[in-house]
């Protein structure tokens, strides 16, 4: 596992890296609740390139869970087409809004337990809305988080749920909120799940994939 100083020396060449990528498509609506969480629930099994404007143009027509519980079903299905699973999507963005119109007055919860009473809202999705749309502590564990926490040897895990809290566990406070947004835009645009830019990483010497971890790995089994 690394120290503290690995860690802060890791997050620092996170940020650098993942300066020239965009941001990833849930960040762009993080000043609206309702929108983020929206937005997840179409992200799902999904790419951001598709999520992103489907996401705009649903908007477009409700921006809100009271215009959008208005909406006829069909209408979200024909708007939100592009995403994969859309009938399944637009009855859970229908169920949503009705238990934020009549539960909730309206207010998307900010508070990961009353997020998982929603249907087809996970922990990741959950996480999600609380760190991005009210800057409170959590983690999102996503593939791209769980894949490359695992490569840092950050933990050691064979799940997101597992992973999220491992990480809950390691990771300092201060780096819970960024942690989703980091990993996510060096894991679509560079750290991937096959052919990973290693020969051009800043990261590799903490990488389990990296020459110095397994020379060091080897290091220490031929000590013992």
């Amino acid at each position: 596992m690394n120290s503290i100083k690995d860690l802060d020396n890791q997050i620092r060449l996170l940020k650098k890296e993942v300066k020239r990528f965009e941001d990833p498509v849930l960040e762009q609506f993080d000043e609206n609740p309702f929108q983020v969480l929206i937005s997840c629930i179409l992200s799902l099994r999904t790419r951001d390139e598709t999520t992103g404007p489907v996401s705009r143009r649903l908007f477009d027509l409700a921006n809100n869970p009271q215009d959008m519980y208005k909406l006829d079903i069909r209408k979200i299905e024909k708007t939100i087409y592009s995403v994969n699973f859309y009938k399944t999507k637009a009855r859970r963005i229908k169920d949503i809004c009705k238990l934020l119109n009549e539960e909730y007055d309206g207010k998307v919860p900010d508070t990961i337990d009353e997020l998982l009473k929603f249907k087809g809202v996970g922990r990741k999705t959950a996480n999600i809305v609380v760190t991005c749309a009210y800057n409170k502590d959590g983690i999102a564990v996503d593939t791209h988080v769980h894949r490359i926490s695992n490569r840092l040897n950050w933990v050691n895990t064979k799940n997101a749920d597992e992973t999220e809290q491992e990480l809950r566990k390691f990771l300092p406070k201060k780096y819970w909120i960024d942690t989703n947004y980091y990993l996510v835009k060096f894991g679509q645009n560079f750290c991937k799940p096959i052919n990973p830019n290693c020969g051009e990483c800043s990261l590799i010497k903490y990488c389990k994939f990296g020459p110095g971890y397994l020379a060091a790995k080897r290091k220490k089994l031929n000590t013992k």
